[in-house]
C-alpha cells in the first residue's frame, strides 16, 4: 500500500470510529446527536495547525473555515461541503470495518451472525476484484457517506498548507444532520462560506458525478377521532386510522419508489403513527420537474380534503415543507464554470465523468437555491445506508485526488 493510501485510509478509519448517526426529530434540535460535535471538534483540532484562517464551530455544529487564497492573481474561489452525520438504519453506529483483499466471491462480514455478502446479489462488487475494501462487519452502515468525502476534503487541505502552489481561496463547510432533512445546511451562516462556487462529495461509485436532484418536500396529515371504550363505541368512538388509511390507498401505488426509477418522480407514503386517538401520516414527495412536484403536492392536498370531507367527525390537518430543490436549475453561464472544472479535474485524474440524475439530494441542493451552485461527485462508496456499504480505496483515492486538482485548477483560472 502507498504512504498516501495509508495515510487516507488512517483518516477515515480516525472519522469512521465516532458514532455520529443523526436522528430524526423534525428539527427540534440541530444537531440531533451528540457524536456529530464530537466528529467536528476533532476536524477543527486538525485544521488549526494548517494555517487556515476564519476557523469557526457555532451552535448548530456548523463547521467553517478558509484556506486563503496563495499567488497573486484574481483566482476564482471554491467551496466544499460535507455532512458530519451517518444515516441511521437501527444498527450499531460505528460498526467495526474490515480491510479486505477481494478476490471475488462472497464476502463473510459476520461469521458469528452468519452475514453474508453474496457477489450474485451485488454485482457491484465485481469490478473490484483484487483491490483492497473496506467492508462493515454486518452491524451497521460503514459510514463512508458521508466520512470518505470528510477524508478526502481534509487530506487535500492538510496537502496544500504544505505547499506552495498558486491557489484560489477555499471555502470548507461540515455540516450535522444532512441524512434528516439537510438541517445543518440550512443553519449554515452564508457570510463564512460563500465561494464563487462549490461541490459536495457524497456517495457514488468512482467517476460518477451530479448536478441534478430531486425537488423534495414532506406533507404531515394529522387525523385526530374521539376515543371511546369499544363496548359502547356506537355514536361515539371516531377512529382516526380509517381515514389515514385510505389516504395511503388514494394515491397511485406504481408511483412510489418500488416501482420508479431515473427522473421519475413519487408519492412516498413513509410512515404512519397512530393511537386511538391520533394517526400522524407522514408523505414525502420527490421530482426533478418543479412543476410535476408542485403537482404532486397539490394532488396530495386535494386527496386529505377529500377525506375530511368523507370523515367530518375526524379532525384534519395537513403541513407541507419543502426540503430541497434541484441543483440543476441554480446553473448560469457564469457559475456553470464549476462543470468545467469538475470534467478538467476528472481528465486529470484519469477519469471518465459518469453523470447521472441523482434520486435524492445533497446539502448542495440546498446551497444551490441560496445561488452558490454546488455540484456533487464520487467519494468512491457503495451501498450508503446499508449493512452491506464498502469503500474501495482505489476509489477514496481518486476521489481526493479529484479534490486536489479542482483547487490546482483555482490556480490557473482567472474569475
Amino acid at each position: 500500500m502507498t504512504p498516501h493510501r495509508q495515510s487516507l485510509l488512517d483518516r477515515f478509519l480516525r472519522y469512521q470510529a465516532i458514532p455520529t448517526e443523526s436522528i430524526s426529530n423534525g428539527g427540534k434540535a440541530v444537531p440531533s446527536s451528540r457524536g456529530q460535535w464530537n466528529l467536528a471538534l476533532l476536524l477543527e483540532e486538525e485544521l488549526r495547525p494548517l494555517g487556515l484562517t476564519d476557523i469557526h464551530l457555532d451552535d448548530h455544529c456548523c463547521l467553517t473555515a478558509c484556506l486563503p487564497q496563495r499567488g497573486e492573481g484574481d483566482f476564482p474561489s471554491i467551496g466544499f461541503c460535507c455532512h458530519l452525520d451517518t444515516a441511521s438504519i437501527g444498527g450499531n453506529p460505528a460498526p467495526h470495518p474490515r480491510l479486505i483483499h477481494y478476490e471475488g466471491g462472497n464476502i463473510v462480514l459476520n461469521k458469528g451472525k452468519e452475514i453474508l455478502m453474496k457477489a450474485a446479489d451485488h454485482p457491484e462488487l465485481s469490478p473490484y476484484v483484487g483491490e483492497d475494501i473496506l467492508f462493515t462487519d454486518g452491524s451497521g452502515v460503514l459510514g463512508a457517506d458521508d466520512k470518505a468525502g470528510i477524508t478526502a476534503v481534509m487530506d487535500s487541505i492538510s496537502h496544500f498548507a504544505r505547499t506552495t502552489h498558486p491557489h484560489g481561496s477555499v471555502f470548507l463547510a461540515f455540516v450535522p444532520d444532512e441524512e434528516v432533512g439537510l438541517r445543518g445546511s440550512k443553519c449554515l451562516d452564508l457570510s463564512r462560506f460563500h465561494p464563487d462556487f462549490a461541490y459536495t462529495l457524497d456517495c457514488c461509485a468512482m467517476g460518477e458525478c451530479t448536478w441534478e436532484t430531486f425537488y423534495a418536500g414532506t406533507v404531515t396529515v394529522t387525523f385526530t377521532g374521539v376515543p371511546a371504550h369499544p363496548m359502547n363505541g356506537k355514536g361515539r368512538l371516531v377512529n382516526p386510522l380509517l381515514p389515514a388509511c385510505e389516504l395511503v390507498h388514494a394515491f397511485d401505488p406504481k408511483e412510489t419508489p418500488e416501482w420508479t426509477e431515473g427522473k421519475e418522480g413519487y408519492i412516498w407514503c413513509r410512515e404512519l403513527q397512530a393511537t386511538q386517538e391520533k394517526a400522524i401520516l407522514t408523505i414525502q414527495v420527490r421530482d426533478h420537474d418543479k412543476a410535476h412536484y408542485e403537482e404532486k403536492k397539490w394532488r396530495i392536498a386535494e386527496s386529505v380534503w377529500k377525506m375530511a370531507a368523507v370523515y367530518p367527525k375526524v379532525n384534519v390537518t395537513c403541513s407541507m415543507e419543502d426540503s430541497y430543490g434541484n441543483i440543476a436549475d441554480a446553473m448560469t453561464e457564469d457559475n456553470g464554470k464549476a462543470l468545467d472544472f469538475l470534467y478538467e479535474a476528472f481528465a486529470e485524474a484519469d477519469l471518465t465523468p459518469r453523470p447521472f440524475a441523482m434520486r435524492g439530494g445533497t446539502d448542495g441542493s440546498y446551497l444551490s437555491t441560496k445561488g452558490i451552485f454546488t455540484p456533487n461527485y464520487f467519494t468512491g462508496a457503495l451501498n450508503f445506508h446499508s449493512i452491506y456499504e464498502f469503500l474501495p480505496l482505489s476509489g477514496l483515492e481518486k476521489a481526493a485526488e479529484v479534490t486536489r486538482n479542482l483547487i490546482l485548477l483555482t490556480g490557473k483560472r482567472k474569475s
